[in-house]
């Protein structure tokens, strides 16, 4: 079935997410991945809300996990073709009201190549 890859890997990184194995999620990505987010826009503003590179992205939600040590994401829906996957989720911290959250992975060759966050 088309797509059933895509949505493993999709609830894989929830999975690593959440138990907050940044090593687990990172090694989803491929080596050149780009990432864009909202928060990177806000929190890292010279970064125009994209990074590229495994590197960067480790750096990335090591620093957003040590800040949020309580974030976690509940599964909402996945979605997924042989290109694409699309996830909604609930993004959870104490003491903030649960944010909706929906990411797009872009995959090739069983990796994450890009990723892409929309929230309000």
């Amino acid at each position: 079935m088309p797509g059933t890859r895509n949505q493993n890997i999709a609830r894989q990184w929830l999975k690593a997410f959440n138990a907050h194995d940044v090593k687990a999620l990172v090694s989803l990505y491929d080596e050149n991945c780009r990432h864009t987010s909202p928060k990177l826009r806000t929190l890292l503003p010279e970064s125009d809300g994209m990074i590229r590179g495994k590197p960067a992205l480790e750096a990335w939600w090591t620093d957003a996990l040590t800040r949020l040590p309580s974030l976690r994401y509940e599964e909402v829906s996945v979605t997924a073709d042989e290109k694409r996957a699309f996830i909604e989720y609930l993004r959870h911290v104490t003491g903030e009201t649960p944010l909706l959250v929906a990411e797009v992975f872009e995959i090739e060759n069983g990796f994450i190549v890009a990723s892409r966050v929309y929230h309000g």
